[in-house]
């Protein structure tokens, strides 16, 4: 059976968009919710274009639609309407088993709770994506090592969560991220968690990550935060309300 001409040019879309270095562009993209009689337009028609090497902010009060934006980007969560391209391969278009691996290889997710396994070893947390992916024991080992020794923490890869600080618990979450060389780096108000003096120290290790070459998207309700970025997106009602450069 032969493709719709849609797909073909879906298709043709999406390998210009890689040729560009885009790694994240949705067109019109929405995102409702029906709460009763009501409709709810977390996301409404968002146009965002993010290229490789950028450090983004999406920065937004609470009730923005910014989480909802950050899920969908993060493919945890499907649009209503819309197209979203990550990397050059159209969301829509993926089946569930393409959807998870885009998930484990292009993206590497940093919460603001850790989301770390308590009983494992920061190593053994980091290794947890490649052992999704079917990689060998040796291999993952030594990248595991290597995307710790990335966030400073070679000489705490033994040691449980509880035997770590929240910064040290921050780290490893942001080595796991790594440790598959996502397309992006995708990142949850990563300093919620942490004092002021830690999370300035985060923050100084995201700015180092983006300065090696990685795509960092930055999702925060804090304006200084949000200015550890290059570019900000202000969220208002599901809409980008303003999209600018920060001055350094």
């Amino acid at each position: 059976m032969s493709r719709p001409a849609t797909y073909a040019a879906d298709v043709q879309l999406g390998e210009q968009l890689r040729k560009d270095n885009v790694v994240i562009r949705t067109y019109d993209l929405r995102k409702t919710f029906i709460m009763g009689d009501q409709e709810i337009n977390a996301v409404d028609g968002t146009d965002i274009e993010i290229k490789r090497g950028e450090y983004v902010a999406i920065m937004g009060p609470s009730g923005s639609g910014k989480s909802t934006l950050m899920n969908l980007i993060g493919c945890l969560d499907t649009a209503s309407s819309g197209k979203y391209y990550i990397n050059g391969h159209l969301v829509s278009n993926l089946t569930d088993d393409e959807l998870a691996r885009i998930r484990n290889k292009e993206i590497g997710f940093v919460f603001q709770t850790f989301n770390l396994l308590p009983r494992a070893t920061a190593l053994h947390n980091v290794e947890l994506p490649l052992i999704y992916s079917g990689m060998a024991a040796d291999k993952r080992l030594a990248q595991a090592q290597y995307a710790l020794r990335q966030v400073d923490l070679e000489n705490r890869m033994h040691h449980k969560p509880n035997e770590l600080s929240g910064g040290q618990r921050q780290r490893v979450a942001i080595a796991r991220a790594l440790v598959n060389n996502p397309s992006i780096l995708l990142a949850d108000e990563p300093t919620g968690n942490l004092d002021t003096a830690t999370g300035i120290e985060i923050m100084g290790l995201f700015e180092r990550l983006h300065a090696a070459g990685n795509t960092v998207v930055l999702v925060t309700h804090e304006h200084d935060i949000a200015m550890n970025a290059h570019r900000i997106l202000y969220i208002r009602d599901g809409k980008v309300e303003k999209d600018e450069l920060v001055k350094k």
